[in-house]
């Protein structure tokens, strides 16, 4: 039976086949000993990794490969089968995720007060100001709020309680076009495409290959 990993429950096999006790133990009893700890910690790592991935986990033969590595059996697939797996999963994994993309950047752009540039950048004013704007060179100040399309924060001056300054030809294309549209005491709403961003490298370990990128931006002043 196949189904989407959930972090009790692979938490909880893993803890059995390191301990070959029944399921229900491993459930009742929190882990005491250096052993039991280590597993069940192994287990909590393994689970997030999977699922943050997305990875879907069919358990019984999950639990089948791990227990056979610990008794010393003979693998069913063959190391050519193994890789072979893992690249069909990249695959799937990385077609959900452009998927994905494809429509958050869709529904964002249908939103009402949500403009689209030629070159695919979508803003929405939060607020109007009232000063110049900047040019592709200048120097600016900003507090800024950014997220991932799931809402992740990977990075926050507000959070900081900071604004930052930089020239506008020293970061992304997506900052250097957006923030040229802004007056002075303006706040945007950014929903920046990757290749506007960090494009196919990403930029590790947050923000992943060609992610999308959510910023709230208010431009404080310019040639600060």
């Amino acid at each position: 039976m196949s189904t989407k990993l959930f972090l009790p429950a692979l938490a909880v096999g893993l803890i059995t086949l390191f301990t070959f006790s029944p399921m229900s133990n491993a459930e009742d009893k929190k882990p005491e000993t250096l052993a039991e700890r280590v597993s069940y910690s192994y287990g909590l790592m393994v689970a997030r990794q999977l699922s943050e991935k997305g990875v879907e986990i069919d358990f019984e033969q999950f639990a089948a490969g791990f227990k056979g590595v610990l008794e010393g059996g003979e693998p069913v697939l063959s190391e050519d089968e193994v890789s072979a797996a893992f690249e069909e999963n990249r695959e799937v994994l990385e077609k959900k995720a452009m998927e994905a993309v494809t429509k958050a950047l869709e529904e964002n752009g249908k939103k009402e007060g949500v403009t689209t540039t030629d070159s695919g950048l979508q803003y929405e004013v939060l607020k109007e100001g009232d000063g110049a704007k900047p040019g592709p060179t200048d120097k600016v100040k900003v507090h800024y709020h950014g997220t991932l399309v799931d809402g992740t924060v990977f990075d926050s001056s507000v959070e900081r309680g900071e604004p930052i300054s930089f020239p506008l030809n020293g970061v992304i294309k997506g900052w250097t076009e957006g923030l040229q549209l802004m007056e002075v005491g303006a706040k945007y709403r950014f929903l920046i495409p990757a290749d506007l961003a960090y494009g196919e490298r990403g930029s590790p370990p947050v923000i992943g290959p060609n992610q999308p990128l959510f910023f709230e931006v208010e431009l404080l002043g310019i040639g600060e």
